[in-house]
């Protein structure tokens, strides 16, 4: 794990920030400064920030609709230079050198490091008890969030709950855990961390985690696991905290109105202070100018004739979440499919005040919903109104047993209403393969996604970074079928 050591080696220099009124604040800490610190529980709330700022890296966030979107039968790339590495993704062909599955590795780890480095450090330093309860919380729920990106993508990792810092070599000694470890970790951590969390933030600490974002993912790992009534007892928790709600589906996806009452998570970002937020420029079409968005587009992560066809004709989503064509500087009508949903311009090149959602409300309802249904079919019960507090959002008409007659016909209804209420956040092939579809969904459009070969058990996690294998042989093996 030579990447991991670097890391390490690393983090007094880059892994900081500061905090003034917002903990997304930036300010470098010197490593030549690193031998005081970790002293203060203001050092550890800058140690915190840290780790926080690190979910912004590529590999955790603005890369994640590779693996969630690309993978799946949502959306492609342009296959054209460095995009082809998107491209093995897409049609699955994927080295083992590919750079974004290095740097979900790499930035996942990193990550990682710097949560453990907050709890192994936080213990002896003197402290308000309550506050410094919050922070091991806080760096709890981060690392786990953080290993669930990489259990699901990987499969086994190795499970690192130390920072290594006293001992870098010892990194060497890491093998491969088993996902059912490493998923009983982050389960811990989980249910750890909500009893020390708040139940809300103000002013400059809006955004921080909550007692609610432990909730719901932990709920979300119970449901990915095939937990139902674990899931569906945490997942109500989170309903019976009367916090959060449904709002418009705009203003749920509005910089001007983030962290608002359907947020639950979101990574954040901020525009003109250098973290910034790069999905409306790398979505917008390529070669429109300034006609969609402000300092052009990518033309990345298009959206394929499938998932339109997927929305009902007086879906709202729709149009807000993707364009099939846009008038440019001359007046023209342009025929390009792009992703509209994160549109709001930008202060800069690639720097939008958008948040990424990890979590929003209307994912926990329909994961409850989904764990009602794989409890017990009951016709029109329950779970057919959370089901249809989506729908009657959306500006859709209810479903009804008539329509959904029984567990079977609940799951694909539910597919289909994820699919089209989550589109571009990253959760379509993690839906797939966590219940059980991604090998029939993904073979059955063959021909559209012009696949390499049919997908099989082995496609439903991803390569190791053959770096990683390089550099610790016998300890890191490599994922069947790679």
């Amino acid at each position: 794990m030579k990447h991991l050591k670097i890391y390490i080696s690393a983090i007094l220099a880059v892994v900081m920030v500061s905090c003034k009124d917002s903990f997304l604040d930036l300010q470098p800490i010197s490593s030549a400064a690193s031998e005081n610190f970790y002293k203060t529980a203001e050092d550890m709330k800058v140690a915190l920030n840290g780790t926080y700022a690190a979910l912004r890296r590529s590999g955790i966030s603005t890369n994640n609709y590779v693996f969630g979107e690309i993978s799946s039968d949502n959306t492609y790339p342009v296959a054209s230079g460095s995009v082809t590495d998107q491209d093995e993704l897409d049609r699955f062909y994927i080295r083992t050198t590919n750079p974004f599955i290095a740097g979900r590795w790499n930035d996942g780890y990193n990550a990682i490091l710097r949560a453990n480095t907050v709890l192994e450090k936080i213990e002896p330093v003197e402290m308000d008890d309550e506050l410094k309860r919050r922070y091991i919380a806080e760096a709890k729920f981060l690392r786990a969030f953080v290993y669930f990106e990489l259990v699901r993508t990987f499969g086994d990792v190795p499970l690192v709950t130390k920072s290594l810092m006293s001992d870098l070599d010892e990194a060497y000694d890491y093998g491969r855990d088993a996902a059912s470890a490493v998923y009983a970790q982050i389960e811990t951590d989980l249910s750890e961390a909500e009893a020390d969390l708040p139940v809300s933030f103000t002013g400059g600490d809006l955004g921080r985690v909550t007692q609610g974002a432990a909730k719901a993912l932990l709920g979300k790992i119970y449901l990915t696991q095939n937990k139902y009534p674990e899931a569906a007892a945490k997942l109500k928790e989170v309903i019976d905290l009367n916090i959060y709600d449904l709002v418009s589906y705009e203003a749920a996806f509005d910089p001007a109105q983030k962290n608002g009452r359907e947020a639950v998570f979101e990574i954040q970002f901020a525009a003109g202070m250098g973290i910034g937020n790069p999905w409306p420029n790398a979505f917008a079409p390529q070669n429109s100018g300034n006609a969609v968005i402000n300092f052009g587009g990518g033309g990345n992560n298009r959206p394929t004739q499938d998932l339109i066809d997927a929305y009902e004709p007086e879906d709202i989503r729709r149009d807000f979440s993707l364009a099939t064509s846009y008038v440019n500087a001359d007046g023209q009508t342009i025929q390009d499919v792009y992703v509209r949903k994160y549109r709001f311009d930008p202060a800069l090149n690639n720097d939008n005040a958008n948040n990424i959602p990890v979590i929003r409300y209307a994912d926990v309802l329909l994961m409850y919903a989904e764990c009602l249904n794989e409890q017990g079919y009951e016709a029109n019960g329950e779970a057919f109104s959370y089901l249809n507090r989506i729908r009657e959002r959306a500006g859709l008409a209810e479903k009804s047993a008539a329509d959904i007659p029984n567990q079977e016909a609940f799951r694909l209804a539910m597919e289909q209403e994820r699919r089209v209420e989550f589109a571009f956040e990253g959760h379509r092939w993690y839906d797939l393969v966590r219940t059980g579809r991604a090998i029939t969904v993904i073979n059955s459009k063959a021909q559209e996604i012009n696949l390499v070969a049919p997908i099989t058990q082995n496609n439903l996690v991803f390569p190791i970074p053959q770096s990683q294998i390089d550099i610790n042989q016998g300890k890191i093996t490599q994922n069947p079928g790679y």
